[in-house]
């Protein structure tokens, strides 16, 4: 048996559009899965597409994971699309919202905590129903550098960060005895548009952070593909309520 093989597992993966949700899914794809991918916008029926287009078993939905009632609107859809049956789920979406700590609108952190931990929690419990009648499952959640360090101006994005690593850590507890991993993955600092503001080479903390990375650049949803392979498949069978760097060394300088 290949430890590694997720050919023809079904897949939920939100954020699914762009950046890190992105390079997960094509490779859920490339490894033969059938993956639904959620996004915010119509783009997400384009990029389904595009991906079909390659010969890729994936279809798209549209919802805010802001709003309650559409994450699980959301779940539905998307595992009706799987033929009532989910595999894999991976967590990619989030926004983020940068002012100090004294003056972080209260507006926004309900808003940051709603997208960035509550609706991970809806979906892994709605995953997680599914997953322990059958007694298997693979739930990857997204954690952050953030889930070790404070960081500066995000302080609900930080909030949310140290709860997703939390809340995969107590998730184990709950589900792995019953056949159910979850895991999360840290990425490091991604060249993605979450993070155009801190890659502008005029932001001092370019240079700073850049010098940190022992790999010596900033990583890409390629650099992702592994560990979310690794952790949707049997590979992963006794790994379960880890928060794995990916991370160039960052977390190690």
């Amino acid at each position: 048996m290949n430890l590694f093989d997720i050919k023809g597992k079904k897949a939920i993966v939100t954020g699914g559009t762009r950046g890190l949700g992105y390079g997960i899914a094509e490779g859920y794809l490339e490894a033969g899965a059938q993956v639904v991918i959620v996004g915010t916008s119509d783009k997400v029926y384009d990029v389904a597409e595009d991906f079909r287009n390659r010969g890729f078993n994936c279809q798209g939905v549209k919802g805010n994971l802001g709003v309650r009632e559409e994450v699980y609107a959301v779940f539905n859809q998307c595992l009706e699309k799987l033929g009532g049956d989910v595999d894999i789920l991976l967590t990619a979406h989030g926004i983020q919202r940068r002012h100090s700590a004294e003056e972080f609108p209260v507006e926004e952190w309900d808003e940051v905590l709603n997208v960035n931990l509550t609706s991970i929690f809806i979906l892994c419990q709605e995953a997680g129903k599914i997953m322990l009648k059958k007694g298997y499952g693979k739930i990857i959640t997204i954690a952050s550098m953030n889930s070790f360090f404070g960081g500066q101006t995000i302080p609900a994005y930080a909030a949310a960060k140290g709860g997703v690593a939390q809340l995969t850590k107590e998730l184990t507890n709950d589900w792995l005895g019953r056949g159910v991993n979850v895991n999360a993955i840290a990425p490091g600092y991604m060249a993605t548009e979450m993070n155009k503001a801190l890659m502008d080479p005029e932001n001092p903390r370019f240079k700073s952070i850049s010098e940190r990375i022992p790999a010596g650049r900033w990583g890409t949803g390629e650099d992702m593909k592994g560990t979310a392979i690794f952790l949707a498949s049997h590979a992963s069978d006794y790994v379960s309520g880890a928060v794995i760097p990916v991370d160039g060394g960052y977390l190690v300088k």
